[in-house]
């Protein structure tokens, strides 16, 4: 997620304002801009980008087809869930998803959703019965566990299912539903986001954003980020409206005015950084230099937004340079209502104000798609792991594109991280009530920054790029960066990481 400033918003942080500053710059190499489902004046245009298609059922033309799931496609999603520690009523560890199969289907008339949810998962304890978060505006139609109706309670948030799961067995539940979602209340006091999940505007267009929590405001979910699952979703709207969502675009297909649009994400994520928008969309598409295509969805009739998200591919080149190859399959960006941004996986969703439109937090929101999308956070007290490296590297792209000396800008921030501190808390140990404050994001930039002085920049980011590779697609622990660093640096840097992290004063400069 983005942190409203940088540079020159650190000192407007350190006088107690949030609002947004800007920066200018921005590049792109080739670009398309089609509607779904039609072609340009000129020739056919390309669908969004996908990987080779490697089977599976038919799709409309120039698509490939969805991808049946294999055991080494689940494999890639076990995960070791928990309870959080900072948000320990969302989420648990019985249940381990591995894919999230969605059928969904939204009224904007009657802001109805109706949806089968169908989890493939593996018990991840013994247990007499398991659960899930689930919305209580929503109601159950049916439910069945391996085909078979099961007894379930849904009281408030939660669904519990009541049958006996042993340890590592694999599991199928379905569950039908139907009603009128609302979103979650935020544990935050940001001014640009104060509900999260699924959000329905005047027009009946919809956009999720659900970080740390708010999934289950749409589909049932084990809403927590060491619980990574792959997903396929598919969204049935009425004309000309279209329903996206993340992963590579699979195709379209319209019967009786209503369009429907499925998506493959091909790398597990975690449900924080899963998206749904619905609304009148028209696409666009551009390829960096290095090969990655940028899918862009945006309102139609809006060329100033698709304009801006043309950044995307200048960042990736970028941000390749220093992190490595872009990690996953589909890429790009979609255009919401609202007030902020938000790193989901494969798709970033920008809001709807100038601020968020601005290439560096394009770019801070590409960056997360290594740190923080790749490798997560396996509990929300280590929400700092995502938001760190990013600003540092967002404050390194200012400097290369701004002309401002990195160390003014990590002055600046210098300037303001004691009262972040005497403020929020701590980065890893924050208030649960100022989720996403500005201590996650300045803090922990500066002590990367630290180690990148004493290192120096081939070094630093040599160990930033074998970290990532070393945790493909997993959710992680500070002890676990820590120890990545200290064995890769040879330096025993215990204190250091402890000092920036929880610490209650700014430490003092070098490592």
């Amino acid at each position: 997620m983005t942190r409203r400033g940088m540079r020159r918003c650190a000192l407007a942080v350190a006088a107690g304002l949030l609002a947004g500053c800007s920066a200018g710059g921005s590049g792109s190499d080739k670009d398309d801009e089609r509607e779904p489902g039609s072609a340009s004046s000129s020739e056919a245009a390309p669908a969004p980008s996908t990987p080779t298609d490697t089977g599976g059922e038919s799709a409309p033309a120039g698509t490939p087809a969805l991808n049946e799931r294999t055991e080494p496609d689940l494999l890639l999603a076990l995960s070791a869930p928990v309870e959080d520690s900072v948000y320990p009523a969302v989420g648990g560890p019985d249940v381990d998803a591995l894919l999230y199969d969605l059928d969904l289907s939204w009224d904007p008339t009657k802001r109805s959703l109706t949806g089968t949810s169908t989890i493939t998962f593996r018990a991840a304890r013994d247990a007499k019965k398991f659960g899930l978060d689930f919305s209580p505006f929503l109601e159950v139609e049916s439910l069945t566990l391996d085909g078979q109706e099961a007894a379930y309670t849904h009281r408030g948030k939660n669904l519990v299912v009541t049958a006996p799961i042993v340890t590592d067995d694999r599991h199928e539940l379905v569950v039908s539903y139907a009603g009128k979602p609302r979103p979650v209340p935020a544990p935050t006091t940001r001014r640009d986001f104060s509900t999260v999940g699924f959000t329905v505007t005047d027009r009946g267009e919809v956009w999720t954003m659900q970080e740390p929590y708010g999934a289950y405001s749409w589909y049932p979910v084990n809403d927590q980020p060491a619980d990574k699952a792959l997903y396929d979703i598919s969204v049935t709207v009425p004309e000309p409206w279209t329903g996206v969502a993340n992963g590579r675009f699979v195709g379209d297909t319209t019967e009786d005015g209503r369009r429907t649009t499925e998506f493959q994400l091909d790398e597990p994520a975690a449900s924080y950084l899963v998206t749904l928008a619905i609304g009148d969309y028209a696409h666009a598409a551009q390829t960096s230099k290095s090969g990655v295509t940028l899918d862009y969805w945006y309102p139609r009739g809006q060329p100033l937004v698709v304009d801006a998200m043309r950044a995307g591919g200048a960042a990736i080149d970028w941000i390749e340079s220093r992190l490595g190859p872009y990690p996953f399959s589909s890429a790009g960006i979609v255009a919401t209502d609202s007030q902020s941004a938000m790193e989901t996986q494969t798709l970033v969703t920008i809001g709807n104000n100038e601020y968020v439109r601005e290439p560096e937090v394009i770019v801070h929101e590409l960056v997360h798609q290594w740190y923080g999308d790749q490798v997560s956070p396996a509990d929300w007290s280590d929400v700092w792991l995502n938001e760190g490296m990013t600003m540092l590297m967002q404050g390194l792209w200012e400097a290369d594109h701004d002309g401002a000396k990195i160390s003014a800008t990590t002055d600046s921030w210098r300037g303001i991280d004691q009262q972040l501190r005497d403020e929020y808390g701590p980065p890893g140990a924050y208030d649960p009530t100022q989720f996403a404050g500005s201590n996650v994001y300045y803090s922990p930039a500066l002590m990367w920054n630290e180690l990148r002085l004493e290192l120096g920049d081939d070094q630093f980011f040599a160990i930033a790029r074998s970290w990532l590779t070393a945790n493909d697609n997993r959710s992680v622990t500070r002890d676990d960066i820590y120890e990545h660093w200290e064995k890769e640096t040879g330096l025993e840097l215990s204190a250091f990481f402890d000092a920036w992290i929880l610490g209650t004063t700014t430490p003092a400069p070098g490592v």
